[in-house]
């Protein structure tokens, strides 16, 4: 008889729907589990069960998460936000020493992901079209001034989520105003084209791509698509191939890429689901589904284009009332 497959969800907020995917995929083959710092968290009363776990920051917090894992006999965990992959990568062998499996890419690439800077030069090096970036402002005048990029440009943190402190500016005074006000910046060309998003999984046994699921983001909403539409490209399924097996990636990942005059340029990645994955499932790319696989060991096949264009997705509002415990 087969041992049940428990699932972790980590800082699982409000991101209900992949709790309830999980819950789908597993229905009477084990349980999902989450946790989150909040009682707040929306999410949690989706879990088979939950824990209220302290901030991840504090001492102590990993162990915490660990005993979880033991206790409840946890095949595998991953965490819905970016602060915890880092620490969830680099003590990977912690978790596996307890029978865990962390769903994540190893500490360097997820490090990589998490330095804009780093990430444009790696894709630089390796032959891939991004999105034009500086960290010295006196090289990007002179850029401005030979005409090689114009205003408006985008002046963000060179480590930073969830489209956080990103200004649009138009002039050399606002920049000077924003790197006098904050510190490790970087300035990025403002891409006047089409904006996707890729939900990608890479089979944590076979090291290989078997999901791509691309839509076109029609409206944003604090960094989150808030509406989208499926759309299929070969070409652009080739440069996703080459560029998750080039830089190592495992697991689940969400790529941003941009379409201007009919070429791909490669913004950013989050190595985690993404806030639109609900898409890739409600049209039938099953990353849940997957995952599952991988943890009873078994490789899954290739389904990359497996599903339908022209699909919608709109996000709408749900409330949960629950009784807190003072």
């Amino acid at each position: 008889m087969n041992e049940d497959i428990n699932i972790l969800i980590l800082s699982c907020g409000t991101r209900n729907k992949i709790v309830q995917y999980f819950k789908k995929e597993l229905a009477g083959k084990g349980q999902v589990m989450a946790t989150d710092c909040s009682e707040l968290a929306p999410a949690l009363y989706d879990a088979d069960k939950y824990f209220i776990v302290p901030r991840m920051d504090e001492e102590g917090y990993l162990d915490f998460i660990l005993s979880i894992c033991k206790e409840n006999n946890i095949k595998a965990v991953f965490s819905l936000i970016d602060p915890e992959l880092s620490l969830l990568a680099k003590h990977r062998q912690n978790f596996l020493d307890i029978g865990t499996i962390p769903i994540i890419s190893d500490f360097e690439v997820v490090e990589l992901c998490f330095d804009k800077y780093e990430m444009y030069k790696f894709l630089i090096q390796n032959g891939f079209k991004t999105v034009r970036s500086y960290i010295d402002k006196e090289k990007f005048y002179k850029d401005v001034e030979a005409g090689i990029i114009n205003y408006p440009v985008f002046v963000k943190p060179v480590k930073g989520s969830a489209s956080i402190n990103i200004n649009k500016v138009n002039s050399k005074q606002e920049v000077e105003v924003l790197f006098n006000q904050f510190d490790n910046l970087m300035i990025q060309e403002f891409m006047d084209g089409i904006e996707y998003g890729a939900d990608v999984y890479i089979d944590m046994i076979s090291g290989e791509p078997v999901a791509i699921f691309t839509k076109e983001k029609i409206k944003m909403r604090a960094g989150e698509t808030d509406k989208s539409v499926s759309i299929k490209d070969d070409k652009l399924f080739e440069l996703i191939k080459k560029f998750v097996k080039k830089a190592g990636f495992k697991g689940i990942i969400d790529i941003d890429i941009f379409k201007v005059d009919d070429e791909y340029y490669i913004s950013e990645v989050n190595p985690r689901f993404g806030g639109g994955y609900p898409h890739g499932y409600e049209c039938g790319v099953n990353i849940p589904k997957m995952i599952i696989e991988n943890i009873n060991g078994n490789v899954n096949k290739d389904v990359i284009g497996d599903y339908e264009e022209g699909i919608c997705m709109m996000k709408f509002n749900e409330v949960k009332a629950i009784k807190t415990v003072k």
